[in-house]
C-alpha cells in the first residue's frame, strides 16, 4: 500500500502538484536517449517549453481531480493551456491523455482515505475511461490541430479528416471506442484499454529503484532511476512516436538498443553480487550517452515512452515517494 502525503492544501492541490513534479522530473532526467532533457534541446522545442507546459496545466488537473466525467474537455483544456504558455509545440499531449484519468481516479480514491494500492488506482482509472461518451471523443478530436500532433492515417475516423467529428456524433462513438480502435498501434491508447499496465509497471520500478531493490542499485538517485525505467519500458515496447515519425523497423531497432543496455546492467549486477561494487549504472552510462547522441543526431525521440514514465512518476509521487 502507498500513502499520500497531502498536507494542509487539500487533495486537489496535492494531485495537481504530483502531476507537475512528475512532468518536470521526467524532462529533467539525463541522459534519456533521444528526448529533450536538461542537457539537450531540439531546434524548435526546448527544455524550457516542457517546464512551461508542466506548470500551465495545474488548474486543469486540480479541477479534473474532483470529478469522474468530462475527460475529453479536460484533455482539451490542458492542451490549450500547454500551447498557450509555450511555443514549442506538442510537449505533453500523450502524458495529458494518461494523467487526466489517473488524476480523476486519485481524487475518487483518496477522497476518504490516504492509502491506496497501485492496482486500485489503475483499475479505477480504467473504469472512468470506459465511461467516456461521444462528447469526450469530439473534444479529443479538436485537440489535434491545437497540439500539432503527428498521427498515422486511419481508415475509420481519421484524425486528419475535418468531417470525422460529425461522423463520431452520428454514430455515437465514445472516446474509449476510439482508443479501442487504436490500441493495436498506439501505446497510449493501449494503456487506456488494457488498464494502464505500463504506467503501473513504471511506478513499481521507480519505487523499488529508489529503495535500492533493483538496478541501478544501492545509492541510486532519482535521475538514474528515471533513466533506467525509461530504458526498461523502451526495451519492451515499440514506441508509437518513433513508428509514426519513421517506421516499425526503426522503433524496433531503438527498443533493441535499449534492451542491450538493460541486459548489460543485469549482467554487471550479477557480478556485483560477488564483488559487492554496486556501480553497474555508472559502468553503462557511456553506452546510454552514446545511444542518446545517435538518436538526437537522427532526430529519433521516443516520446510515447516518456509519457508512460511521466504517468509512473505521478503514481509514485502520489503514493508518497520523496527523494
Amino acid at each position: 500500500m502507498l500513502t499520500a502525503s497531502m498536507g494542509k492544501f487539500g487533495l486537489a492541490s496535492y494531485i495537481a502538484r504530483c502531476t507537475q513534479l512528475a512532468m518536470c522530473l521526467e524532462v529533467s532526467a539525463s541522459p534519456k536517449p533521444g528526448n529533450i532533457d536538461r542537457q539537450d534541446d531540439y531546434e524548435d522545442t526546448r527544455y524550457e517549453h516542457f517546464l512551461a507546459s508542466a506548470v500551465s496545466i495545474y488548474p486543469v488537473i486540480e479541477e479534473a481531480s474532483g470529478r469522474e466525467y468530462g475527460i475529453g474537455r479536460a484533455i482539451k483544456d490542458a492542451v490549450t493551456e500547454s500551447t498557450g504558455w509555450q511555443k514549442g509545440g506538442n510537449t505533453h499531449f500523450g502524458a495529458i491523455i494518461l494523467l487526466v484519468p489517473l488524476a480523476m481516479a486519485a481524487g475518487k480514491i483518496l477522497a476518504g482515505k490516504d492509502t491506496f494500492a497501485i492496482s486500485e488506482l489503475t483499475t479505477c482509472a480504467h473504469e472512468i475511461v470506459k465511461g467516456t461518451c461521444v462528447e469526450d471523443a469530439v473534444d479529443f478530436y479538436s485537440c489535434f490541430e491545437t497540439a500539432g500532433v503527428r498521427v498515422n492515417p486511419a481508415e475509420e475516423y481519421d484524425l486528419r479528416d475535418s468531417s470525422a467529428a460529425g461522423e463520431l456524433l452520428e454514430k455515437n462513438v465514445s472516446l474509449y471506442d476510439l482508443m479501442e480502435i487504436a490500441r493495436g498501434y498506439d501505446m497510449i491508447a493501449n494503456e487506456w484499454t488494457s488498464g494502464f499496465p505500463r504506467c503501473a509497471e513504471c511506478a513499481e520500478m521507480i519505487i523499488k529503484g529508489m529503495n535500492g531493490r533493483i538496478t541501478p542499485g544501492p545509492g541510486a538517485d532519482i535521475n538514474d532511476v528515471i533513466v533506467y525505467t525509461f530504458l526498461h519500458i523502451l526495451s519492451g515496447n515499440e514506441d508509437t512516436f518513433i513508428t509514426t515519425k519513421f517506421d516499425a523497423r526503426t522503433a524496433n531497432y531503438v527498443s533493441g538498443h535499449a534492451g542491450s543496455i538493460i541486459e548489460k546492467m543485469k549482467n554487471l549486477r550479477e557480478l556485483h553480487k560477488i564483488y559487492n561494487n554496486g556501480h553497474e549504472f555508472d559502468a553503462v552510462r557511456p553506452l546510454i550517452k552514446e545511444m542518446d547522441r545517435e538518436l538526437l543526431e537522427r532526430k529519433i525521440n521516443p516520446g510515447s515512452t516518456a509519457d508512460i514514465v511521466i504517468a509512473g512518476l505521478f503514481i509514485s509521487l502520489l503514493g508518497g515517494l520523496r527523494y
